[in-house]
């Protein structure tokens, strides 16, 4: 039985030129980037070549981008090396954020005694621009703000330019973990009033383990590791050569055919959307992910009620069916306690149908959302 992957917001299937230019590293450059000689020289000028490449196409400066294993190092990285090498005092952010973030955050607030506000949010996950100010204003700390752009559950846009700038406004730093945004969206880093950004490359076809902080160079953030000098001494250790030469060309690939792409998947969650709602009268969705103006293009956030025998035994029947999606975050699997994310904007009521995250990369296809909705019609009207 053929497999329908449709979990592209958990991670991505890799671009077959990214696997064979990750093999050809592996082959014939495994310098070590830190070694004088010629292969050392060799592995580093790949590094750089890949840190241009991105700095140019964000509007960042190739110093600004920081390699790292990924999203959850990345946004470690910035949150606790705002509050131990910066001096932050208070974190403003949502209850709705990936849990890289919430918990780096409540983990700051327990070991480093700082002040944690959590900023209000609307019913389709957007944060409260007049309560944010409100708690930039509150007292005289000094604050950093995280908000992700892109929901990883629900889809949901929050707008960076205007939290930017109060930000600025009121003298804070502001993070934002953008791996959902990047590589799906043009930023331009250095028109954004933003300070930190997050990436991870298996988010748009490249390899898992490995990403890029954004970190403006007035930030003056320090390292948290300790050893010798890569990356601009802001991250220690040998860096993975193979992986950031497959970031780099992921992330080519992504800008270069970036509108073509944007096109077909907008085509594609539309469809979807519409073949759900022609199928289940009663079906809701989540946050605004079906609204293109405040939604990403990538995700389908869908509630659709049935009996609680029949919810707690869906995700185990798609399976089965060879479909790969989503009742929740990919991080929350297993979880008894469902996504903390639509317990937080839901009601009690609407919490009891079953939600299920769909996501899309230009693999798929139309006949594959038809594959879907007819085993989600079968299933629930058996």
């Amino acid at each position: 039985m053929d497999s329908i992957y449709l979990d592209n917001a958990a991670t991505t299937p890799v671009l077959p030129e990214v696997v064979d230019k990750m093999k050809e590293v592996l082959s014939a450059s495994f310098g070590n980037p830190s070694s004088i000689h010629s292969q050392g020289r060799t592995a580093k000028s790949l590094i750089e070549n890949t840190r241009k490449s991105i700095a140019k196409e964000l509007g960042a400066l190739p110093s600004e981008i920081i390699f790292t294993s990924g999203g959850t190092e990345g946004d470690n990285m910035v949150l606790q090396g705002a509050v131990r090498g910066l001096g932050v005092e208070t974190i403003i952010t949502s209850k709705i954020e990936h849990h890289a973030v919430i918990h780096a955050v409540e983990n700051l607030e327990q070991s480093d005694d700082i002040n944690v506000h959590y900023v209000q949010v609307s019913s389709d996950g957007s944060p409260d621009l007049a309560d944010l100010e409100r708690l930039l204003q509150y007292d005289d700390s000094k604050k950093l703000v995280s908000l992700m752009h892109v929901n990883n559950e629900l889809g949901t846009i929050c707008d960076l330019e205007a939290i930017g700038n109060l930000c600025r406004q009121n003298d804070a730093l502001f993070h934002s973990d953008t791996v959902q945004s990047i590589g799906h969206y043009r930023l331009n880093l250095q028109e954004i009033p933003i300070d930190f950004a997050v990436a991870a490359a298996h988010k748009f076809h490249g390899p898992k383990g490995t990403g890029f902080v954004f970190i403006r160079k007035a930030t003056g953030l320090h390292s948290l590791f300790f050893g010798g000098g890569q990356e601009r001494g802001l991250r220690a250790g040998t860096e993975s050569v193979h992986n950031i030469v497959g970031l780099g060309e992921a992330f080519s690939h992504a800008y270069s055919n970036l509108d073509a792409d944007k096109s077909q998947i907008t085509d594609l969650k539309m469809y979807c959307i519409h073949q759900l709602k022609s199928t289940f009268s009663d079906i809701s969705f989540n946050g605004c992910c079906d609204d293109l103006t405040k939604s990403t293009y990538t995700i389908v956030n869908a509630r659709i009620p049935m009996s609680p025998e029949k919810a707690n035994l869906l995700g185990f029947t798609l399976d089965l069916k060879g479909i790969c999606c989503s009742k929740g975050s990919a991080c929350q699997a297993g979880s008894e306690t469902g996504s903390h994310v639509l317990n937080h904007i839901l009601s009690k009521k609407q919490l009891q149908s079953p939600s299920v995250r769909i996501s899309f990369s230009k693999y798929n296809t139309k006949e594959e959302v038809d594959q879907l909705v007819d085993v989600l019609n079968n299933y629930i009207s058996a």
